[in-house]
């Protein structure tokens, strides 16, 4: 499939059309049905949880929130491929396959009310934290891909970032040594359309991201990142490559941030409402949604109950983080190193002492 889609030959790998349509049946991933709709309910509880969470954000009750909406079949066939040992490297657009991973939805919640403990992700076996800074999370990613070859373990570390994040020297770096190691690392770009409010077309002089492998001497393939199958074929395809001790694989995953960048952001400013309404018709769940109706494989009175059901235990386990006792005041100073050296310690104690004549003067 790599050498079929090269990325020299300006090919978008696509399996089913806007409509949901199935373009090319040859290339049909290995999925069975009852699989492809627990998929699209993940997929659907991902959204719903999304939205939600903007809409706690507009009342008050949350911070800064990076909205997923319109990418979650990536998210989606991420989970379908990833196994329990295998690596997520996340960046910060990513809920449905942090969900997979094991992450609670209350774990994410707490995260993003600025929680320390948010960050820990008790359940989650080979996750790495969100990581804000742009692109800094992918030479950790090339780094465990050493490890896992060096110890000659049967894992795949699967690394995300944005587009914006491919002109970060981290990223130009992590390819480099993956493709020098030969380490299993699949590497995940959502070019969504935007960095923030900066256009793709101010990103690179290239023609996608894609074909950036070719210099670094890994497979690179150009994606429809709003094509259920399209995604989960081409993550099962490299996750097979970076097994079979060949090395890393860049997938440029061609999408849209259908929300603001974060719930700072005003994306008004910076696109038009027709652009908004052409990427509308590429709706990742709609597409697959038609292509369950069009199979029979849908119930409209379940996926409606369903959905309800989402929506009344999304907002119980909200309001269970919103309970959360308040996190200890060592919390803020205590994880940056095994061992809290003495400025920080001092900082710890002015900190307290401020405290304390905050209370007796308040």
């Amino acid at each position: 499939m790599f050498k079929e889609f090269n990325a020299t030959k300006k090919k978008i790998f696509r399996i089913m059309d806007d409509q949901g349509l199935i373009i090319s049946d040859k290339h049909m991933p290995d999925i069975n049905d009852q699989e492809l709709v627990d998929a699209y309910h993940n997929m659907v509880f991902a959204r719903t949880a999304d939205h939600m969470t903007v809409s706690y954000q507009r009342q008050g009750r949350i911070y800064t929130y990076p909205p997923n909406y319109g990418q979650e079949a990536i998210h989606g066939a991420t989970a379908r491929v990833m196994r329990p040992d295998d690596w997520l490297v996340p960046a910060f657009r990513e809920m449905g396959a942090w969900l997979a991973k094991g992450a609670t939805l209350k774990d994410i919640f707490l995260y993003f009310m600025g929680y320390e403990v948010g960050n820990t992700w008790p359940a989650a076996n080979h996750f790495l934290p969100i990581s804000v800074p742009i692109a800094s999370q992918l030479p950790h990613a090339a780094g465990i891909g050493y490890a896992i070859k060096y110890k000659k373990l049967d894992e795949v570390v699967f690394a995300f970032v944005g587009d914006g994040g491919t002109s970060e020297g981290d990223f130009h770096e992590a390819l480099n040594f993956a493709a020098v190691w030969k380490v299993p690392v699949v590497f995940i770009v959502q070019n969504n359309q935007f960095a923030i409010s900066v256009p793709f077309r101010m990103q690179t002089a290239s023609d996608g991201i894609a074909i950036k492998s070719v210099a670094y001497g890994m497979p690179g393939i150009q994606v429809d990142g709003n094509d259920f199958f399209a995604m989960l074929k081409t993550l099962q395809e490299a996750s097979v490559h970076c097994r079979s001790g060949n090395g890393p694989v860049l997938i440029e995953a061609i999408t849209y941030r259908k929300g603001a960048h974060t719930t700072s952001d005003d994306p008004t400013k910076y696109r038009t409402k027709e652009e908004e309404e052409s990427w509308e018709k590429k709706d990742p769940l709609k597409r697959l949604k038609n292509y369950l109706d069009s199979k029979g494989l849908l119930d409209e009175t379940e996926d409606r109950r369903l959905e309800e059901q989402y929506r009344l235990e999304i907002d119980r386990i909200f309001m269970e983080a919103e309970n959360q006792p308040a996190s200890p005041l060592e919390d803020v100073f205590k994880y940056m190193y095994a061992d809290m050296p003495d400025d920080l310690k001092k900082q710890q104690v002015e900190h307290e002492n401020f405290l304390q004549w905050k209370e007796s003067n308040s």
